[in-house]
């Protein structure tokens, strides 16, 4: 049996994406500790919604949780600063870059942030669904 690792899923705006991948996280790996950080306090109250035990909102709570997830899971600008209408700040944005956990983005063309490849023919379930793949793969 493999051991258990810490998931972070940060997200903001309304926090739809973050709550669809803890629902998702919790079905298929029910053991799994996940913490979930919003940017604003309606993305963290939908990923509450979503089954998180843990959570935190803001700058300072991504950054502390940054030092110690094994994986990051979220919208992808989460890696960009200013992105997510302003929600995402440079330090956020660079505790997400600089952590040592597998980053795990979903590939949202929105926030003039364009994945090339990415036809957006996908839903919101389906790439939430891949990245839950891609979460199994590294535990």
């Amino acid at each position: 049996m493999s051991e258990h690792k810490t998931v972070l899923v940060i997200d903001g705006q309304g926090g739809r994406i973050g709550k669809l991948l803890i629902e998702k996280i919790k079905a298929s790996l029910p053991d799994e500790e996940i913490i979930a950080v919003g940017t604003n306090s309606i993305a963290t109250s939908n990923m509450i919604k979503g089954g998180a035990e843990n959570a935190a909102t803001g700058e300072n709570p991504v950054v502390a949780a940054c030092r110690y997830a094994d994986i990051i899971v979220g919208p992808v600008g989460i890696v960009v600063a200013d992105s997510l209408l302003g929600e995402v700040t440079p330090v956020m944005a660079a505790a997400v870059g600089q952590s040592r956990a597998v980053k795990i983005l979903i590939p949202m063309n929105r926030c003039e942030i364009l994945v090339a490849g990415m036809s957006g023919t996908l839903t919101a379930g389906e790439l939430t669904d891949r990245a839950v793949d891609l979460i199994k793969e590294h535990i």
